[in-house]
């Protein structure tokens, strides 16, 4: 595989046509039915083939669907675990890093955005066992650090996956940026975060499903940051 070499976490070349007008409802006819295979407890890798292979869909296009579809049982699990931004005032949240902050990189750098069935904004970039910074990385950190102080949670820690490559170097950016502007942060790169974030009772910043399928709170941030990104590329793959 070669380097990652992106500066951008910017769109695909082909997502254009991927994501056009003319394949948005096919994709979101594509995510009702996955979720529909889901609910009745079909499984997640045969029921995307049968769901993908009907609609002829790009390998592409069946993750972003994978990403925003899920059952009815998961998509009531999840709402009724979420706490309003509100909620997190004077309470410690703990932070999925990779997951928030490659979602915002994505908006600031015109990458498709989902908008999915469980009212969360999800990516379809990944990391694949590697990340670098893009030029729009310091200023996603930024972007949250200002939502985040506006909420005034008493306690921020930020975690990152230590397998993944320069997770320690976004981390110590991370806690750089806080220092420079007065915000009370940890951060920190360690072997399994997910198993920490479910492990803790501070309220959960996430959009990973399957922490959202077992954490006791968590709280929409990402949704409402990419909201406030005027120029961000989101399409609606959800049924209703």
């Amino acid at each position: 595989m070669s380097p990652d070499r992106r500066q951008h976490r910017g769109p695909h070349p082909d997502d254009a046509v991927l994501f056009s007008d003319q394949q948005l409802q096919v994709l979101r006819t594509a995510t009702s039915e996955l979720s529909w295979l889901l609910t009745r407890a079909y499984k997640q890798l045969s029921s995307l083939k049968l769901v993908g292979d009907r609609h002829g869909l790009t390998a592409r296009q069946r993750m972003a669907i994978a990403r925003a579809a899920c059952s009815d049982q998961s998509r009531q699990r999840r709402r009724d675990h979420c706490v309003s931004l509100d909620q997190i005032k004077a309470a410690p949240v703990i932070v999925d890093g990779f997951n928030l902050i490659i979602t915002v990189e994505a908006a600031l750098s015109g990458g498709v955005l989902l908008s999915c069935r469980d009212d969360c904004i999800r990516d379809v970039s990944g990391v694949h066992g590697s990340y670098r910074t893009v030029l729009e990385t310091e200023a996603a950190v930024l972007l949250l650090g200002r939502m985040l102080e506006e909420f005034k949670p008493s306690e921020v820690r930020w975690l990152f996956d230590r397998p993944i490559s320069n997770s320690g170097r976004l981390a110590r950016l991370v806690l750089h940026l806080a220092e420079r502007h007065g915000w009370p942060w940890s951060a920190a790169a360690v072997m399994n975060p997910d198993k920490e974030i479910l492990a803790t009772k501070a309220i959960a910043i996430t959009s990973d499903s399957s922490i959202l399928e077992q954490v006791e709170s968590w709280a929409n941030l990402s949704t409402r940051v990419v909201e406030r990104i005027e120029t961000s590329w989101c399409v609606n793959l959800a049924d209703e």
